[in-house]
């Protein structure tokens, strides 16, 4: 943006120096062709000419030279080629009072080439030039002619000082706008990054993590079964491999960003969590009942997914932690809301410096009495799933609400809006 900028205020530039040239060569021809007309006979008249051929050329040549080789940044303007076109015009002014009116385009180059502390008494000699030049001019002394160059000199001059610094100040805001505008950027990159590396941790933690515990635990049931039942040990085992290759199917789903598996291929919410429930009393010997409450609305993909990922996850955190001996999955459409809660009858816990419902424990993320690990990640890196299922919700507009009590079971409810953000 900031190159288009600078392209189309070069091309600007161009087309100004090309109008103020035109100008100046159209004011000077009429000029030389008044005196000619009323000086013929002067014997002046050769240097006159070869004064405004000189400044024909000088003026067109300068400005080429200003545009096509611009000056480097930090270093000062070359002023010689006004210098050059000042003192021709000054010389011809004095032998041709006429030639008084070409300072127009040479007020305004000036102002444009150097400095306002120095353009402005340059601007002031060369209309005190003018006013002398009208002075000397035949027919007597016309006040207007007198008051007039000053006039027109403030009022050019005042202008352009205002223009230029509202173009200073155009030139800060839009440098400012690209600063920004580069900084929002990378900021989106950055949270770009952000929000991916954490869509990856909660889709691990929901599927890979919690399948290799799965697997490790059938795994170390069939070690300690292996001699003494060798049927119920490779029992394990094939369940052990069934699971290792549901997270595998889950790992390529999540690395292309696709619904979970158990939603594929029409599958409502209800029947995934049915079929999880089913899943998950024949695997771990934990029986899991799935309890649907109120007619089935249809959500969203993304609220089907969180949904179903946070079942998994505080299943596999009472299978784990809660000590429980049953647990119960229960879909409930509310009317404006769908709400999905997680019941164990484990070993439950305490309220955590608070009253009211808790948010967090071992019946939803890690060991404990006190719910600590299910805020913080520990050493073996534990207690990701409940900030994981907090940031799900929070994206889709939701709630997530924890209860619990010493012996008395953990209920986790994960609350969706129908009219989901």
């Amino acid at each position: 943006m900031a190159a288009d900028g600078q392209d189309a205020g070069d091309r600007d530039a161009g087309r100004l120096a090309v109008l103020l040239d035109s100008a100046f060569l159209l004011l000077l021809a009429t000029s030389l062709s008044r005196y000619l007309t009323h000086h013929a006979d002067n014997p002046q008249v050769p240097w006159v000419l070869g004064l405004s051929l000189a400044l024909a050329v000088a003026q067109p040549v300068g400005s080429w030279l200003a545009h096509r080789r611009p000056v480097a940044p930090g270093r000062r303007r070359r002023l010689w080629p006004l210098a050059v076109v000042v003192s021709l015009w000054v010389v011809l002014v004095l032998l041709a009072p006429s030639f008084a009116w070409c300072a127009v385009p040479l007020v305004y180059t000036a102002l444009r080439t150097l400095p306002a502390r120095t353009a402005i008494p340059l601007v002031a000699a060369l209309t005190l030039l003018v006013v002398v030049g009208e002075i000397r001019l035949p027919g007597g002394v016309d006040a207007n002619l007198v008051l007039l160059p000053p006039a027109v000199a403030a009022l050019a001059t005042a202008v352009f000082l205002y223009m230029e610094r509202q173009a200073g100040r155009q030139r800060v805001l839009i440098a400012d706008l690209v600063r920004t505008r580069r900084e929002l950027a990378a900021t989106e990159r950055r949270e770009g990054t952000l929000a991916e590396r954490e869509r990856l941790a909660m889709e691990i933690h929901d599927t890979l993590a919690q399948g290799l515990s799965s697997q490790q635990m059938l795994l170390q049931a069939a070690d300690r079964t292996w001699d003494s039942d060798p049927v119920t040990a490779r029992t394990h085992v094939r369940t052990a491999a069934e699971v290792s290759a549901r997270n595998l199917a889950e790992a390529r789903r999540f690395v292309h960003d696709l619904a979970p598996a158990e939603l594929a291929d029409g599958r409502t919410l209800d029947q995934a969590l049915r079929a999880l429930a089913e899943r998950e009393s024949a695997e771990s010997g934990l029986p899991v009942r799935f309890l649907l409450d109120g007619a089935p609305v249809p959500l969203p993909a993304a609220a089907q997914s969180a949904l179903l990922r946070i079942a998994q996850g505080a299943l596999a955190n009472v299978r784990e932690h809660a000590g429980a001996s049953a647990a119960a999955l229960t879909l409930s459409f509310l009317g404006d809301q769908a709400v999905l809660d997680i019941a164990d009858d484990g070993r439950g816990f305490g309220p955590v410096g608070e009253t009211g419902p808790t948010t967090d424990g071992p019946g939803t993320d890690g060991p404990g009495t006190d719910g600590s690990a299910a805020i913080r990640p520990g050493a073996d890196g534990r207690g990701h799933g409940l900030p994981a299922m907090r940031a799900r919700l929070r994206q889709l507009g939701g709630t997530l609400t924890v209860e619990s009590s010493p012996g008395e079971g953990t209920v986790v409810s994960a609350a969706i809006p129908l009219e989901v953000r």
